[in-house]
């Protein structure tokens, strides 16, 4: 990894110069919560002025492109969902390439962002918000069913996770054979609101859990951002700007 470098007066030409697109981070980077960061309105134009491409990755699951460019309309800037690159997203791209049956169902664990980039792209999703008020009941005899059917768990951020979302997603990890486990990211925190952090992805829970490793891990890095079913075409003229090292590291 290349070292950082503060960016000022001096460089600030060479770094126009030498980069075509710009990848912006979301949380924490263009807002925090539902607030627009200061500048980042003004830095936006400035760089499409010069004909930079801009590219809006996420890890936060919980919306959709469309969701995430009506947040970006909310808040005074105008972004296509064909700029947006979401793991939400991602997770619904991987199943697609790797030709997963689509007579195969789909548990989310997360939000509606994942649901919708799901159906989408065609497959047979539920769970998410749906399950947010269902309980377990935990008598000594009780047996939990789970459809046989299910394929694939997504997890992802859920600010609605309880017992039977964890039951049920492990259940069909466990024991329906050859059932894939995505996680749309692991971010140990997330920027859900301005003024502090909160947990992120639950995946590990699941993993200690079921016993299992992930399959895939559907985070937006570059290798996921330049398959050639995406939109987006990241080369190495690219500058990534994040608030998450990880990131940067891609």
């Amino acid at each position: 990894m290349n070292s950082c470098q503060v960016l000022s007066r001096e460089n600030l030409t060479h770094l126009l110069d030498s980069v075509d697109t710009f990848l912006f981070d979301c949380d924490g980077v263009i807002w925090k919560g539902d607030n627009l960061i200061d500048g980042v309105s003004e830095t936006l134009d400035f760089l499409r002025s010069k004909g930079k491409k801009l590219v809006f990755v996420t890890n936060n699951s919980l919306k959709s492109r469309a969701q995430y460019a009506l947040k970006f309309h909310f808040l005074g800037i105008s972004v296509s969902p064909d700029e947006i690159f979401s793991s939400s997203f991602a997770a619904a791209m991987y199943l697609k390439l790797y030709n997963f049956p689509p007579q195969n169902k789909v548990y989310v664990i997360g939000g509606d962002g994942i649901l919708e980039e799901l159906r989408l792209a065609g497959f047979n999703a539920f769970g998410g918000p749906a399950d947010a008020n269902k309980t377990v009941d935990l008598k000594q005899n009780i047996f939990f069913e789970h459809d046989k059917s299910v394929g694939a768990v997504v997890v992802g951020i859920d600010p609605n996770i309880n017992y039977y979302k964890l039951q049920y997603g492990t259940l069909c990890i466990r024991e329906n054979p050859g059932c894939l486990f995505i996680a749309t990211n692991r971010d140990a925190v997330g920027h859900m609101t301005a003024w502090q952090e909160w947990p992120g992805s639950i995946s590990d829970s699941i993993i200690s859990h079921s016993g299992i490793s992930l399959l895939s891990y559907c985070c937006t890095t570059q290798s996921a951002l330049q398959d050639p079913s995406n939109n987006i075409h990241p080369d190495f003229y690219t500058s990534k700007i994040s608030d998450m090292l990880d990131l940067l590291e891609a």
